[in-house]
């Protein structure tokens, strides 16, 4: 096993492998099955912005108050630029990534739609061949592999008969919006506190996504005394797991761990959730979700692969 340079952090520190991998399970897991949570909330007749924006609203206050009360509330001090930055990935990530899923997952299973947002690192990808890079040859046949499995399922609706066409290019267009995100959050002058980048994060994207919500006419569609108990309890894993923990620790993986190594967890989320999907909700697992995800999952890990190879190359000097 070869060893690997341990990542800077942007306050100047190394940052511990142990919280890196300790973070990026989290992510592996939580996330996978955060599509089960969202498909249960919104069969709840709990409106899908509206949804996510109490989601985000709730977290990124409690984790406000917790790190106030913890650390002092000067913790959470931070200047215009930095609420500028936490603003644009807020709308990124969240408003128009998660919001687009929650939208898509009235109609589409929660697998299939884990399945489509692994495509993040392919686009991550593009983005950087559009910003002057040039890959490596196996990047671009990673890169070529994954989206074949992505037209497999956009084409097929992966099978499913109810999956809309617009509902799956909409998962599409917030996987795009969320690699845009991840893709220049380092460059955005955020705040160098992860936790505090969440936080506002959170609260920026949620509010963006109430707006858009009220926009959308869901505050007409919001009838509290139907919502069944299955819709509150998934909400709150949203809140708590999902968000608080999940989000929390991704965010702490843009600030400290490469983005090749982030990238990874796009092939372990959708296994996630295909099982979970299956298993608790009856989703059925499709030829056409079966050979698309696998096709998708070979593009990025080989993607992965071709990204990691340099750094290790270069720390075994």
């Amino acid at each position: 096993m070869t060893a690997t340079a341990a990542p800077t952090t942007s306050t100047g520190r190394t940052a511990s492998a142990a919280m890196i991998w300790t973070a990026l399970a989290i992510v592996y897991v939580v996330w996978g099955s955060t599509y089960l949570a969202i498909r249960i909330v919104v069969e709840a007749e709990i409106p899908p912005l509206l949804g996510m924006a109490a989601r985000f609203l709730v977290a990124g206050s409690l984790l406000a108050l917790i790190l106030g009360l913890t650390s002092g509330w000067s913790r959470l001090r931070i200047t215009r630029r930095e609420a500028v930055g936490a603003a644009v990935v807020g709308l990124l990530l969240l408003a128009f990534g998660n919001g687009a899923v929650a939208i898509a997952e009235q109609t589409v299973p929660s697998g299939l739609a884990a399945l489509l947002v692994a495509a993040t690192p392919l686009w991550l990808m593009a983005l950087r061949v559009g910003g002057g890079e040039r890959p490596r040859l196996l990047s671009w046949l990673g890169v070529l592999i994954g989206f074949a499995g992505v037209a497999v399922l956009a084409l097929s609706g992966g099978g499913d008969t109810t999956a809309k066409p617009l509902s799956i290019a909409l998962i599409v267009f917030g996987t795009i919006s969320w690699a845009t995100g991840s893709r220049f959050s380092p460059r955005l002058g955020l705040p160098k506190d992860p936790l505090v980048t969440a936080l506002y994060e959170m609260l920026f994207g949620g509010t963006a996504m109430l707006l858009l919500g009220v926009v959308r006419g869901e505050p007409g569609d919001l009838h509290l005394d139907r919502i069944h108990t299955s819709g509150w309890l998934a909400l709150l894993y949203l809140v708590f797991f999902g968000s608080l923990l999940a989000y929390s620790a991704y965010s702490y993986l843009l600030a400290n761990a490469p983005i090749s190594l982030i990238g990874t967890y796009a092939y372990v989320n959708p296994a996630v959730a295909v099982l979970l999907g299956w298993l608790i909700l009856s989703e059925p697992v499709t030829w056409q979700i079966l050979a698309g995800g696998a096709v998708i999952i070979c593009g990025v890990a080989l993607l992965v692969t071709a990204e990691r190879r340099p750094r290790t190359i270069a720390a075994e000097k």
